[in-house]
């Protein structure tokens, strides 16, 4: 005798349910559709902000002869650095096997063998350490930065380049600065860290019209 009404009445509550809920999923579509497309314009926004570096830093490349690097590949710092002469004369052996181990690990870079320069290098920073020697200690840094880069392992390469400026900030003499500061935004723009990529592509670009 009441089935009818209470069917209708519960028919009725449901459909005001559903109207009611229609509204709201719409808004929650709505922000996430704002949201998304917030965040792609600001993606976009620190890609056109890398390009634009990328490109200050071809020109000012162009005025600069050369960058010593132990990371021939990278586009910006082409192939250089410090020569020991054949006929000079190193009597410390521990100099010695630490310059054999910097040109060993040199080779290996260049001969695409990044693993193997890189226990090259971890030899050389630790005779550079143990004879407090900060320029064959930043060489060694950075060969081992490069050499983890090479290997795709951008957030160990990023601890080693920035070895190089702190032991700049160390002794006070900033040689090595410039190639450590584009080598890291390198790494963090293969990490996807744009923000972060952008700073350290300022801070090279800054070296690069100083040098």
């Amino acid at each position: 005798m009441f089935s009818t009404p209470y069917q209708a009445l519960a028919e009725t509550c449901e459909a005001d349910n559903s109207s009611f809920n229609m509204p709201l999923l719409l808004a929650i579509a709505l922000i996430g559709a704002t949201v998304g497309g917030l965040l792609a314009r600001q993606r976009k926004g620190e890609l056109q902000r890398v390009n634009e570096q990328l490109l200050q830093i071809n020109a000012a490349l162009r005025k600069q002869a050369k960058i010593e690097s132990y990371a021939p590949t990278l586009s910006y710092a082409p192939v250089g650095g410090t020569r020991v002469l054949d006929n000079e004369v190193i009597v410390d052996p521990k100099k010695q096997e630490l310059i054999s181990k910097l040109k060993t690990g040199k080779n290996f870079l260049r001969n695409q063998q990044p693993d193997k320069a890189f226990t090259e290098f971890k030899v050389a920073l630790e005779l550079a350490q143990n004879l407090k020697d900060p320029i064959d200690e930043k060489k060694a840094a950075r060969g081992l930065g490069a050499s983890l880069q090479r290997q795709g392992k951008y957030k160990d390469a990023i601890k080693y380049h920035s070895l190089v400026l702190a032991i700049s900030e160390r002794e006070g003499e900033i040689s090595g600065n410039t190639e450590a500061f584009g080598a890291i935004a390198d790494c963090y723009t293969e990490l996807g860290d744009l923000e972060k990529a952008g700073q350290f592509y300022d801070k090279y670009i800054d070296r690069l019209e100083k040098d």
